[in-house]
């Protein structure tokens, strides 16, 4: 386990190195440079600004300075907001879309689950068609639309919810309606079909000729093995909803770190979209590690083997 766990780390380290690689080729492949639409700056002053911010220093030089900043988590000033730093905007907008992602992972896992539980022990039923009506409708909208609709459904034209901002309950509704419907409509349906067919297994016939009732019978015998490919695509799931954040939080003005890393893309604030970017890849690929370890507690068949069959 303990060599697994180094694998593991090492290969999270060097996603991360190229992540960071490839977000600086882009970064510096874009011509001009973030003070051109600057009103009323001449060339001494730019001149100044990038040498303050090192942009006037050969690329190899600017890679190795971003490459310390990250291993010692200190991205330094916005080149947009001097006075703040990206820590600063990390630890003020992190928290909102943390939070707004795992209220919509919670929702979209629990909701996605007992969906596809209902539609395979009412297989062929109405129940069964409408819940997988509703889940390709899912899957077909993306969140953006829907985002859209139930603001002017919802918001503005039955005002039930607040349209935007991020200062109660009530204001996590729509956001989190738009980012969970998608992935639970994929749960529901992958669900669905692993429960159908653990239902069909051996040990599920005996369970019932033992008499026990069917909430027993799904509860402690199958949902456990129906559950192992919802958590396959746990880590992709949440990858998109807490990337997919950035857009939702532009929509319905949540403070986010979507909004300062939009904003950082279109004035080009390099140590900002560095940060973001790093943060994110960071913690996405430790989400990911974390899916993988939660394999065995699931299925303790599985099993770490070394290369060969050994």
């Amino acid at each position: 386990m303990l060599r697994y766990i180094l694998k593991r780390f090492a290969m999270m380290v060097i996603t991360i190195w190229i992540i960071v690689t490839l977000t600086f080729i882009l970064m510096v492949s874009i011509p001009g440079s973030p003070f051109n639409e600057e009103r009323g700056t001449n060339e001494t002053v730019q001149a100044n600004l990038e040498a303050h911010y090192n942009l006037d220093e050969p690329y190899y030089i600017q890679y190795l300075l971003y490459l310390k900043s990250i291993v010692t988590f200190d991205f330094g000033p916005s080149i947009k907001q001097p006075t703040e730093t990206v820590n600063d905007l990390l630890g003020r907008g992190f928290p909102v879309s943390f939070e707004l992602g795992i209220v919509t992972i919670i929702v979209a896992v629990i909701s996605g689950i007992i969906l596809g539980i209902m539609a395979a022990l009412r297989h062929n039923k109405l129940i069964d068609y409408a819940a997988m009506s509703f889940a390709v409708l899912g899957i077909s909208i993306p969140n953006f639309v829907l985002a859209t609709l139930l603001i002017q459904q919802l918001a503005v034209n039955l005002q039930l919810f607040p349209p935007a901002t991020w200062s109660s309950p009530a204001h996590m509704v729509l956001p989190v309606i738009a980012l969970a419907t998608g992935p639970m409509a994929i749960i529901a349906r992958l669900t669905r079909s692993t429960m159908l067919e653990v239902l069909t297994q051996d040990y599920i016939k005996m369970a019932r000729a033992k008499g026990l009732t069917p909430w027993k019978i799904v509860v402690k015998h199958a949902l456990k093995n129906a559950l192992m490919p919802v958590v396959t695509i746990l880590g992709t799931l949440l990858a998109s909803i807490l990337t997919g954040t950035f857009v939702i939080e532009k929509i319905f003005a949540i403070p986010g770190m979507g909004k300062y890393f939009v904003e950082s893309i279109n004035q080009r604030d390099y140590p900002v979209i560095m940060g973001t970017t790093v943060f994110y890849s960071a913690f996405l690929i430790f989400m990911l590690f974390l899916v993988d370890i939660a394999y065995g507690f699931l299925d303790p068949r599985i099993k770490l083997h070394k290369k060969g069959g050994e």
